[in-house]
């Protein structure tokens, strides 16, 4: 960079021209290049000039500029001799930096130092500590600030009123919060907004309302209003309540029009959200993302795709609401086209949300090369895989059937979270490996990790593949006793397919009467399926009947039932189920299996023949000659 500067002529002896060429600097190398002229310049011993070095860099965008900064002011400011009640500003500046940056919490280690060694707090410096407490949490060392807050009696200021409010707010603390906001003399829009949305984003939408209805008129402006139809938009009988706000609002704004969309896409109001999408006088990605993605939620991809072709301009929100929405109807080739698109095109860089989104069409269409080469863009451009990356990559090499990449993975994975640990043990489950998961299991908790409710899952669905039941048994008693985890409906349902698949099927039957919650139609088809298996009538017949009873349009609890009754040679019976099936004009849905070869993935039906080396496959089945090794059943 010097030589950059040496080539434009620029001189360096004066202060404001090294401050100009400080400014510019974006790498480390580059201030470290300018910090040494300023030593051997002795620019560095000007106070002044380091000053504005100071008050200048701390709120740059370039952290290596705002850590010079940082520097400068403890090398040459914090600690020398001051003037008594001397201005601290450049401790603020300092404060500041930390507080809006990402390192909140040393805004309040700053501070503390500011105590110790006797410098001067203000209004200012109190405001900024109550900002970092507030972003991570620290309520009770905000409470330490509040007190001596009143014990300087600066608790006058309207403002830092307001920063005790949201303070508490941001903590969680309303009722702190609504107590202090009572006790105000004067209150501003800034109080009222911090409480209504304390309100709003904790679901009290009622307390949040009776405050906007109290509120001085001349006070609501456009983030009341906004607060109040966001809130009840999310609500799920709230939309009527949205809609009236909106239309009494003396002026609006794009949050205002968005918020009204969301909330007609949440509740699945596309017509509602469409007229409101053709009233607005100005469309931003969001308006248009929404839009996109309530289609899609509907199962309408095309006119999903009409709309993401209309927008004046993409960006990446956009794409991976189009993405995402072909994703969810199991458009998945189409998601991974836009994807290419995007790494195409020169303004377009995909996010966290866009290789999330890529990870999981990849995983549902099997195309484990393109899998591949999105580890290697994750890798190339330094994405870390302790986050929701890691566990995606995991997942889907499971279930694109490679397994040992998924451990791969997982074994790499530097710092795992109990994701990590549920995608392998799914992945486990879906290949068949029941000891390897449940052993993971007795890892986790020989490393003291806690597991939840899906790791269970994942454990329990493991052993209920391979028969383990003494283990399932076992699992099941860990989640309720130990680790106090109380069991869903889903590890109800895997604990019965876990006895039924072994042959217990009496058991399994009174497993479920024990049950304290409500079995659902699975439960009860996973008991059928396994009195199909074993031949158990007696068990079997009952179910089905109460199965078909609670669900008349599912063919799949007729069809376990003639099966049954053709077992036992029940053919009169047989022919009962069958003719109920054509009355009501139901069908089996054909099962399917899939291959990936040479980058293609073949699906096949059962007893479909479109395929188009049917009639080579069909032989090479077909020809006693062909080796057992080559034939490989599909699951």
């Amino acid at each position: 960079m010097l030589a950059v500067f040496a080539n434009s002529n620029q001189q360096w002896n004066s202060t404001h021209q090294t401050l100009l060429l400080l400014q510019k600097c974006k790498t480390s190398n580059d201030v470290n290049q300018i910090h040494a002229r300023m030593i051997t310049s002795g620019f560095i011993n000007n106070t002044n000039f380091t000053s504005k070095v100071i008050t200048t860099l701390s709120s740059s965008p370039y952290m290596p500029l705002v850590e010079f900064a940082r520097y400068v002011f403890f090398a040459r400011h914090a600690f020398r001799m001051r003037k008594k009640r001397e201005d601290p500003y450049l401790w603020n500046a300092i404060i500041k930096s930390y507080s809006h940056g990402v390192e909140p919490k040393q805004a309040l280690i700053v501070f503390c130092l500011m105590l110790e060694i006797g410098v001067c707090v203000d209004k200012f410096s109190l405001s900024l500590v109550l900002k970092a407490c507030s972003r991570v949490g620290l309520v009770k060392e905000g409470m330490q600030i509040h007190g001596l807050l009143r014990k300087m009696e600066l608790g006058s200021y309207l403002f830092l009123q307001n920063c005790l409010i949201g303070l508490y707010v941001k903590c969680g603390c309303l009722e702190f919060a609504r107590q202090f906001f009572d006790r105000m003399p004067t209150r501003d829009s800034v109080s009222f907004n911090s409480m209504i949305d304390g309100y709003v984003k904790c679901g009290n939408i009622d307390s949040a309302r009776e405050l906007f209805d109290c509120m001085p008129t001349k006070e609501k402006n456009l983030i009341s209003w906004n607060s109040m139809i966001s809130g009840y938009a999310k609500l799920g009988d709230g939309f009527e309540s949205a809609s009236e706000l909106f239309e009494k609002m003396p002026e609006r704004d794009l949050i205002s029009w968005n918020s009204m969309i969301d909330g007609c896409v949440k509740c699945g109001k596309m017509n509602d959200a469409q007229a409101l999408f053709k009233r607005m006088p100005k469309r931003d990605v969001v308006s248009w993302a929404n839009m996109i993605d309530g289609y899609a939620k509907l199962g309408r991809v095309d006119l999903a795709r009409a709309l993401f072709d209309q927008m004046p301009g993409r960006d990446v929100i956009a794409c991976n609401a189009m993405m995402g929405g072909y994703v969810q109807n199991g458009y998945c080739k189409e998601a991974l086209e836009i994807f290419h698109d995007m790494q195409c095109e020169r303004d377009l860089c995909p996010n966290d949300t866009s290789l999330l989104i890529v990870l999981s069409a990849i995983a549902q269409s099997g195309h484990v090369d393109k899998g591949i080469a999105i580890h290697g863009y994750l890798a190339k451009n330094e994405f870390p895989l302790n986050g929701k990356h890691g566990v995606a990559l995991i997942d889907m090499y499971s279930k694109c059937g490679s397994i040992e990449d998924a451990i791969s993975v997982f074994e790499d994975v530097e710092g795992k979270n109990v994701d990590h640990w549920n995608a392998v043990i799914n992945g486990l489950a879906i290949h068949g490996l029941g000891e390897l998961a449940f052993d993971l299991l007795m890892e986790m908790e020989r490393l003291s990790i806690e597991p939840d409710d899906i790791t269970f899952i994942g454990v329990l669905h493991a052993c209920g593949h391979v028969g383990l039941v003494k283990e399932g048994l076992l699992c099941f008693e860990l989640m309720r006793r130990i680790h106090k985890v109380e069991p869903k409906l889903q590890h109800y349902g895997c604990m019965v397919d876990i006895l039924g698949r072994a042959g217990h099927i009496e058991e399994a039957r009174n497993f479920i009467d024990d049950m304290p919650i409500e079995p659902n139609d699975v439960i009860w088809r996973s008991l059928l399926s396994a009195c199909k298996n074993h031949n158990n009538l007696n068990v079997g017949e009952p179910v089905a009947e109460r199965l078909i009873g609670m669900d008349s349009s599912n063919s799949s609890s007729y069809v376990l039932l003639s099966n049954m009754f053709a077992g036992h040679s029940m053919w009169n019976d047989v022919r009962r189920v069958r003719v109920m099936m054509k009355e009501r004009n139901l069908k089996k849905i054909p099962g399917c299996s899939w291959i990936e070869l040479e980058g293609i993935v073949h699906e096949f039906f059962v007893q479909n023949k479109s395929h188009l080396q049917v009639g080579e496959i069909y032989s090479t089945l077909d020809n006693p000659g062909t080796p057992s090794s080559l034939v490989t059943p599909c699951n």
